[in-house]
């Protein structure tokens, strides 16, 4: 799959009025982070009611927040540790919210449980029942989602850029945004299952990219450099 950087490049010079008026505005890079996880948030609320193009849309939505609020950070001076560490934290909630909502999307009962009743307009009798292949994929494809932020957080602990693979963040909010927003469940749902069939396959495969990026470049290297660049020690290793 081609890399986004080309789109990612346009999209910013797109944002550089916003993001200049944010910054003069002294918006809180923090308070971007906080709005765009409830938004995507809402996205998962969005896809456990059926409302998949809203779902996708409000994907997207949370991904622009997270553009921002890096931009923000870097051109206001306000980026901080903390900040780093929460964006990156609510990140990972929020993807694993997302495909909770997509879970609960292939599993027609869930919405039934605790005594919740389905919104207006949406008669879960004339849904089809679980698809539990789907419900698989998207756990798979969560998985692999995880395994590739684990994996750069640990080379990057270790002094290793570690950002090589095929499926990275910012393609994962594309591919789901934009085929929930722009296709919903049109034909059975078949273009958001696609993009699910390949999330599961090509998150997992970049996780093993990257596995082999660090055994290339931290091979043979002794623990004490290890530590000496940030790494965790040999006690905490074993908690980890």
């Amino acid at each position: 799959m081609p890399s986004l950087e080309a789109l990612r490049g346009g999209a910013y010079k797109v944002l550089n009025p916003l993001t200049d008026w944010l910054v003069r505005r002294h918006v809180h890079p923090n308070l971007l982070t906080t709005v765009g996880f409830f938004v995507t948030l809402s996205s998962a609320w969005a896809f456990h009611y059926h409302h998949v193009r809203s779902a996708g849309l409000l994907v997207l939505l949370g991904g622009l927040f997270d553009i921002l609020d890096g931009r923000v950070a870097r051109l206001s001076g306000l980026g901080s540790k903390f900040g780093a560490f929460y964006d990156s934290t609510l990140d990972r909630i929020a993807e694993i919210a997302v495909y909770f909502g997509i879970l609960s999307l292939y599993n027609s009962a869930l919405p039934h449980l605790w005594g919740l009743n389905p919104v207006a307009g949406v008669d879960l009798d004339k849904v089809a029942p679980a698809d539990v292949s789907m419900i698989y994929m998207t756990m798979l494809a969560m998985a692999g989602s995880l395994m590739i932020s684990y994996t750069r957080a640990r080379a990057e602990a270790m002094g290793i850029d570690c950002r090589v693979g095929l499926m990275p963040r910012a393609e994962r909010i594309v591919l789901i945004g934009a085929a929930s927003l722009f296709f919903g469940e049109d034909w059975h749902g078949l273009v958001l299952k696609a993009v699910i069939f390949i999330l599961a396959v090509l998150t997992n495969v970049t996780a093993f990219q990257r596995i082999i990026w660090v055994w290339k470049h931290a091979r043979g290297v002794p623990l004490e450099e290890y530590s000496a660049a940030g790494g965790i020690t040999d006690e905490e290793s074993h908690e980890s």
